[in-house]
């Protein structure tokens, strides 16, 4: 069975490795600031560069870089996880990660955190031209994990709309990483596992 995961905030916790560089960079007084500019990393890696280039007076390009490349460092893997995947791969189950952003970022945090060794492989949004929610980068992900797309599979993951709703029109099984949060009232869909 296909299981597609999530990396951000599902896999690894985002928030809490953005938040420890944040607070090495910046102190820990700026990292709420920080966090809302970041929008949970949704927000363009640019224009957060340019926001705490014009707030801290740094050099933005090296802003940028920083931004891309120094987060990665304070990501760890929950042991839960790594255990999680195994269990997974050992009942016949293939786990896949199918996630948004930069080749080089993700696939960066894929091998920081050991993920590149528990998963059958990656699909990356940079990689293959389209972005969670739309159906085409499960249909890719699906194809590149060899196991056909279908409603015997799952996708994992935080996002109300990339994840839950994107799997949905995919035709898949879904659940949701909800990190304490209600599921939005003004979707109409809901995951089959809420978390």
């Amino acid at each position: 069975m296909l299981l597609l995961i999530d990396l951000d905030n599902t896999l690894v916790d985002r928030r809490s490795a953005f938040a420890s560089w944040a607070a090495a960079r910046f102190g820990r007084a700026q990292v709420a600031w920080l966090a809302e500019v970041d929008g949970d990393g949704y927000a363009p890696r640019e224009v957060v560069a340019a926001k705490i280039a014009d707030r801290f007076g740094v050099d933005e390009s090296e802003t940028l870089r920083d931004l891309r490349a120094g987060m990665v460092d304070y990501l760890t893997l929950d042991p839960a996880v790594e255990a999680a995947l195994v269990t997974a791969t050992t009942a016949g189950h293939v786990p896949f990660v199918v996630t948004n952003g930069s080749v080089a970022q993700q696939e960066s945090k894929l091998r920081r955190t050991g993920l590149d060794r528990l998963v059958a492989g990656w699909t990356i949004s940079a990689g293959v031209g389209v972005r969670k929610p739309d159906r085409a980068i499960f249909e890719a992900a699906a194809t590149a994990a060899g196991v056909p797309l279908s409603a015997s599979g799952w996708m994992i993951g935080d996002n109300e709309e990339n994840d839950v709703g994107g799997g949905i029109t995919a035709g898949l099984r879904t659940a949701w990483v909800s990190h304490h949060r209600e599921w939005p009232a003004h979707l109409a869909y809901r995951p089959e596992l809420p978390q």
